[in-house]
């Protein structure tokens, strides 16, 4: 059997090439990357692969996360998010049981992963390109389904203290939520964890566990509501550009300190003699080449049931996993976990 993460090579891109060379349309229209990339409703055929870096890039063979699972629950449905690589949507169902497990509601609420032929957004994140990424949001899943309406409507909740500059709210944070980011923290194959700068603070004056994965918890922007997972390239895939390995240490230190300085926040300067300048919007032009290629390339159209053991859950609009399923992937999830099926041979 050939492990998911050998089956990405350049091989694979000029495949997809050469199905858009038959293809014209999309790629020679002008428009920005993310109107491109966020008008399409189904990923590109071909074998998975992450073409590009987090935040340049986009993805061939995608999956779709299924919108429900016995320990999780996609939101924000109308969004078409929920694309992302193999490897990653098995990890997040892996992670969505051990959530469970460790006393997190029934489960995990997904945010947005990753369009179905990634690329840039037309709102939201500069990041999530590549099908690597995934947003976890701090709210523990219902042991109730909710509706697709309630997906769409259900508030986050902030873990700040609105009162107090970057601090946590002790009146929800808890010992469960530390648990469940340092869990995120401790898969291998997960390089970075996101949250907010006032969060990774008291995991450092708290956390008594492993303090080796404290470093794989980055302060940034934002992320008070939900935090963001990240995983490292596929050992194998040439196409994907990984990121500047994780500094050494808990992170814990000058870098974290800087947070709460007034730097960060302080608005840029700007000569008031000179002319706004309009931001340049990203064109397809500005991505890898090969990207061009997944976004013409034809629909993948392999859409399956998902199935446990031998019983059939409701229809889901998912894709299927490549050949060889879960067993494939580093980091699969146990066998009770459904998953779609395995991909036909293509």
């Amino acid at each position: 059997m050939i492990a998911i993460s050998r089956i990405v090579s350049g091989l694979t891109v000029a495949a997809v090439l050469c199905g858009a060379l038959a293809t014209p349309g999309l790629a020679q229209d002008g428009a920005p990357a993310k109107q491109l990339f966020g008008s399409v409703a189904l990923p590109a055929e071909g074998m998975s692969t992450s073409i590009g870096s987090y935040a340049k890039g986009c993805q061939a063979g995608a999956i779709a996360m299924p919108e429900d699972g016995p320990t999780w629950q996609a939101m924000r449905l109308s969004r078409n998010r929920r694309w992302g690589q193999p490897q990653l949507i098995a990890l997040l169902q892996r992670f969505s049981m051990d959530a469970a497990r460790l006393g997190w509601g029934s489960g995990i609420l997904i945010g947005d992963i990753s369009q179905p032929r990634g690329g840039p957004m037309l709102s939201g994140h500069a990041s999530h390109q590549v099908g690597l990424d995934a947003d976890i949001w701090f709210t523990p899943m219902p042991e109730r389904h909710m509706t697709a309406a309630e997906r769409e409507k259900l508030p986050f909740t902030s873990m700040l203290d609105k009162s107090k500059f970057l601090t946590v709210d002790q009146r929800r944070w808890t010992f469960t939520h530390a648990k469940l980011v340092m869990q995120a923290a401790s898969y291998p194959d997960v390089e970075r964890i996101f949250v907010n700068p006032a969060i990774k603070k008291k995991l450092c004056d708290t956390w008594t566990g492993n303090r080796s994965l404290l470093g794989k918890v980055r302060p940034i922007y934002g992320h008070d509501e939900h935090f963001h997972i990240r995983m490292r390239c596929p050992a194998g895939d040439a196409n994907c550009r990984p990121q500047t390995a994780v500094p050494a240490g808990d992170g814990c230190d000058k870098s974290l300190a800087w947070w709460f300085t007034p730097e960060p926040w302080a608005k840029p300067k700007r000569d008031p003699s000179e002319k706004p300048v309009k931001p340049r919007q990203v064109m397809l032009s500005d991505l890898p080449k090969a990207c061009a290629a997944v976004l013409n390339a034809p629909e993948d159209r392999t859409i399956s049931e998902v199935v446990s053991g031998n019983a059939r859950m409701a229809p889901r609009k998912s894709a299927v996993l490549p050949e060889g399923g879960a067993a494939a992937i580093t980091n699969a999830p146990p066998a009770d976990v459904p998953l779609p099926r395995a991909r036909p041979a293509n």
